[in-house]
């Protein structure tokens, strides 16, 4: 059986995002959407999540506003976008308490600074918008193998938000 999403008797803003961005993938599709990955099939194929499972992720997060849909492609709403903390720092604690090998790294597009955990530009002490971010890819792939054409896109230095 299925655990509900929703946390009914929790009067809190944790509970109550959670039941947002809480479920297994959903935040995978969120960090994706940040790479600029805006086309179903490429999100099915850089993720390998069951279609259903997309569809209906997709799906839910339109209807609450983080995503909006077009013809064909889905993109960050504005509501969507004010998840980039929480996600950095997710990326940031993972790549400090979880992960033994080379990570991806970001720099300020604007004057080539490392970004640091606290978000923070180290060339210039500012906390950049995620649009003015270009990912670059470990130095060692963690799967070189991978051919999707989202994961060929971030194998060379990518500006956040802009459409794979």
């Amino acid at each position: 059986m299925a655990l509900p999403r929703e946390y009914p008797d929790e009067n809190c803003p944790i509970a109550r995002s959670l039941e947002i961005v809480g479920e297994r993938w959903t935040l995978l599709i969120v960090r994706d959407a940040f790479y600029g990955v805006r086309r179903f099939s490429d999100f099915h194929n850089h993720l390998g999540i069951p279609k259903a499972v997309l569809s209906e992720r997709l799906t839910f997060l339109v209807s609450e506003g983080v995503l909006t849909k077009t013809a064909a492609e889905y993109e960050l709403t504005a509501k969507g976008k004010q998840l980039w903390p929480m996600v950095w720092s997710m990326i940031a604690w993972g790549t400090e308490h979880l992960l033994d090998r080379p990570t991806r790294t970001y720099r300020h597009a604007e004057c080539g600074g490392a970004i640091g955990a606290d978000r923070r530009c180290a060339g210039c002490d500012r906390v950049p918008d995620v649009a003015e971010l270009i990912a670059h890819p470990p130095r060692r792939p963690h799967d070189p193998n991978r051919d999707d054409p989202v994961s060929r896109a971030l194998r060379r230095p990518h500006r956040m938000l802009e459409p794979i």
